[in-house]
């Protein structure tokens, strides 16, 4: 049976297994993890001590699926490989939801390692909502995209992000992951307003948030995973609560993964943020 997520949860990284995992008593109150992300990739092995920590997770707590390969973006043909390993491991712990980012990670078989962003135009919407529709008539469930950090610009884009965004989600009939720290990186590094990127965006069409941390150099922001969530996106944050209501939120860490004390206290406060977005208490 497909599990349901509600509230707030964490990234399940290997750093935190032994807190996590391990039938110890789990944290209460305005701390408590209620559901787990996991990195997609991580788990698509044959078996060992990957599926064994995942089924570990699975008796916990309710999960999602976040992944990085599917490049839906990309000109070249969609890895059907890739996606049969996607869809074993989705039919072996029933995800409550399967993500991957609306970008494109390499080209001609040539993995770049990174999630490029995409022209922002017509065609592309074309090219993109026929390759969702064909991976979510594969997988028989809808997926969700990711809005990804960006840096640079395409000179033939013709609409801004959140309308490309929303076009690609309403055509393929999917669902969205909006990354609420993604949408205050790239509205520094491209001068757009971040309030009006939300007020674009369906909100029927919502179904996570993620929230994280980066590093501010000055004339731009690099999305790094790597550091606590800095105080306008805890604004933002408050204000996407305001606008698409209760939806399961997560704060993600990749890098300088501190112990696990701290990103609890850290989901606290977004328990606390999106209470008071909603005008009740964070219990």
């Amino acid at each position: 049976m497909t599990s349901k997520i509600e509230g707030f949860g964490l990234g399940l990284r290997s750093d935190h297994y032994g807190d996590l995992l391990d039938g110890g008593a789990l944290p209460t109150g305005p701390s408590r993890v209620d559901w787990l992300e996991i990195l997609t990739e991580n788990y698509l092995v044959p078996g060992g001590a990957p599926l064994a920590n995942l089924e570990r997770a699975r008796a916990r707590y309710p999960l999602a699926m976040h992944g990085v390969s599917m490049s839906i973006g990309s000109t070249d043909p969609l890895d059907m490989d890739y996606l049969a390993q996607l869809k074993a491991l989705e039919r072996r712990i029933q995800p409550a939801i399967v993500s991957d980012h609306l970008c494109w990670t390499g080209y001609s078989g040539i993995n770049a390692h990174d999630l490029l962003p995409v022209p922002h135009n017509e065609e592309a919407i074309g090219h993109i909502a026929e390759r969702v529709a064909r991976v979510q008539d594969f997988l028989g469930r809808r997926v969700a995209l990711e809005n990804v950090s960006s840096y640079v610009d395409y000179s033939f884009s013709a609409v801004p992000e959140w309308e490309f965004l929303s076009a690609v989600a309403e055509r393929a009939d999917c669902d969205i992951l909006l990354d609420v720290n993604n949408i205050y990186v790239s509205a520094f590094n491209h001068e757009f307003d971040p309030l009006t990127y939300l007020a674009g965006v369906p909100a029927r069409r919502v179904r996570q948030f993620h929230l994280a941390g980066h590093q501010n150099h000055g004339s731009h922001i690099i999305d790094t995973h790597d550091a606590p969530v800095i105080d306008p996106v805890w604004s933002l944050f408050a204000e996407a609560v305001r606008r698409f209501g209760a939806v399961p939120a997560m704060i993600e860490r990749d890098a300088n993964i501190p112990p696990l004390a701290e990103l609890l206290a850290e989901m606290a406060e977004m328990r606390r943020v999106a209470g008071a977005a909603l005008g009740r208490s964070a219990a």
